[in-house]
């Protein structure tokens, strides 16, 4: 994937300040199509700090090659499941019949992952756990037949989850998914995940995709 191809993936609100709600469309058009515009569009990333791993240089000098592997769709799988994976203390507690049917109805697949205690324990301070719980709470409202509250807020724990892990890579790839995303204010989380456990699930998306 080219860095012209990335760059125009990345949604446009995140080339302007935080409260200028992105850039004149037809200006935006003429910088991803030249060379000059590609690299006013990446200092702009890099300056405000939104995309320090995903263009740094590498040895091959391939910009933004973590991108490539992780198309849209895919990406979004992952950080679906590190979000799962990270809510695992509170998806864990609720135990009640109609909380546990609305959780497998959305979660299908991925709610095993929280419950399985050999891919996370989830040992985090109790403190943490009542924040996780009180947010699952308020994100699952009756009546929401979509889940979109729900996916929200484990798509945004999942993209700070990646962000947070503290290796380059996966940095990379959690600066990419925040990219992909409209802009918008909060999306700052408090994570929980221990670096492995980010890894492993990294690892096991990146060979289901090999194997597709």
């Amino acid at each position: 994937m080219s860095l012209q191809a990335v760059l125009a993936e990345v949604d446009p609100a995140w080339y302007a300040a935080a409260d200028a709600g992105g850039i004149d469309a037809s200006l935006l058009a003429r910088a991803r199509a030249s060379a000059l515009g590609e690299r006013i569009l990446s200092r702009w990333l890099l300056q405000d700090g939104h995309a320090q791993a995903l263009l740094a240089p590498n040895p091959e000098r391939d910009i933004a090659r973590d991108a490539v592997r992780w198309p849209r769709a895919q990406l979004a799988l992952l950080t679906r499941d590190l979000g799962v994976l990270a809510y695992a203390p509170a998806i864990r507690s609720e135990v009640g019949r109609d909380a546990v049917r609305r959780l497998k109805q959305a979660l299908g697949n991925s709610y095993l992952l929280a419950l399985d205690r050999t891919v996370w324990d989830g040992r985090v301070e109790p403190q943490a756990i009542a924040l996780m719980h009180d947010a699952l709470r308020a994100a699952m409202p009756h009546g929401d037949a979509s889940h979109g509250a729900l996916y929200g807020l484990l798509d945004a724990q999942g993209r700070a989850e990646l962000r947070a892990s503290g290796d380059p890579e996966l940095g990379a790839i959690g600066e990419w998914a925040l990219l992909l995303q409209p802009r918008q204010a909060g999306e700052a989380v408090a994570t929980v995940l221990p670096s492995a456990q980010v890894r492993m699930l990294y690892e096991h998306h990146l060979g289901r995709a090999r194997s597709a």
